[in-house]
């Protein structure tokens, strides 16, 4: 089992801690329009750090934890562009301002950390004292596989969304940004901006994909401080992702089948470990190698097929999926 001490745990969550204070700094303090420049160079620095931070990992506990690690990087980092697709979709639908989405994106990377941490501890404790539960994640991501792939060309509909719906009944909302501030006053009285109802979708589309990518994570390993590392370096490099692609988005075509085949292999291989352990021992489980070579296949198989489809058919649309039916099925069909 691996052993994490509390220094260690202490001086990670100080380096994600303080990576996101130098993006709220960023955002709060100098509002403006992120170039392609600007984003590919954000990019390419998280993916540095999480690759060093692998490394170290590694050199310090094995090759086998550090294999653990790299899986559920990728694994989570591959979910975390599926996230990209909603926060466009919550963008495009309340017209979000360009120097505003840096705000946004990083605040609602703030809430996804602040979520998974919470469901992380919960997953853990969970697992150490309930074997079966990999047998309720295994069935809840093969659940999700197969309502994605049901619904992949769908996207979700963000008005539709109780708790933004809720919100809008009962906060008085201004019809403009105000400059960028969550709360202003409007002749005397304290009402919210758009911006916080933005804030609001998206901390609510970040639960959803908690209670997804999580059991996705604990799927390739069962260490807390792992699955905590993966997710916050994953995480990490959101908001300059989002910027660096959201051109190419519309192009992956085919990223939420290749999610929903991902999230069926781990759920499968979560169940696989239940009946191993719980069941028989000669119920074959499947390695954290093998894991990693087929999410890295079948996401090159994903995008290469995606890149190929929308070359022939410039008019062809991604779309980010959904968990269940929207109105939105008949204009998907329609479009592609």
């Amino acid at each position: 089992m691996l052993e994490i001490s509390g220094l260690t745990w202490a001086l990670t969550i100080a380096l994600v801690l303080g990576l996101l204070s130098v993006d709220l700094v960023l955002a709060a303090a100098r509002p403006h329009r992120v170039g392609f420049g600007e984003a590919s160079a954000w990019s390419v620095f998280y993916i540095l750090v999480a690759v060093a931070f692998g490394v170290w990992f590694t050199a310090r506990h094995g090759g086998e934890y550090g294999t653990q690690y790299f899986a559920g990087y990728v694994v989570e980092k591959s979910l975390s562009v599926d996230n990209l697709f909603v926060f466009v979709i919550i963008m495009t639908t309340f017209s979000v301002p360009e120097e505003h989405q840096h705000k946004v994106l990083t605040f609602g990377i703030v809430l996804a950390l602040a979520m998974r941490a919470v469901f992380i501890a919960l997953g853990a404790t969970l697992l150490s004292l309930f074997s079966f539960m990999f047998l309720v994640f295994g069935l809840l991501l093969v659940y999700t596989a197969v309502q994605l792939f049901r619904h992949r060309d769908e996207d979700p509909d963000i008005e539709d969304n109780a708790v933004v719906k809720a919100a809008r009944r009962v906060l008085p909302v201004t019809d403009d940004y105000v400059g960028g501030r969550l709360v202003t006053r409007v002749d005397g009285r304290r009402v919210v901006t758009p911006l916080f109802i933005v804030l609001i979708a998206i901390g609510s589309v970040d639960l959803l994909f908690a209670l997804d990518s999580i059991p996705a994570v604990f799927g390739v390993t069962d260490e807390a401080y792992i699955v905590f590392a993966a997710n916050a370096f994953a995480l990490l490099g959101l908001r300059a992702l989002f910027f660096l692609v959201k051109g190419l988005l519309d192009r992956l075509v085919y990223l939420s089948a290749g999610l929903a085949v991902i999230l069926a292999f781990i759920g499968v291989k979560l169940i696989l470990h239940w009946a191993h352990v719980d069941i028989d021992p000669r119920v074959p489980e499947i390695s954290t190698p093998l894991s990693l070579v087929v999410i890295a296949v079948v996401l090159t198989v994903v995008t290469v097929a995606s890149l190929v489809k929308t070359r022939k058919e410039p008019a062809a649309r991604a779309h980010a999926g959904s968990l269940r039916a929207t109105g939105t099925r008949d204009d998907a069909a329609q479009q592609r």
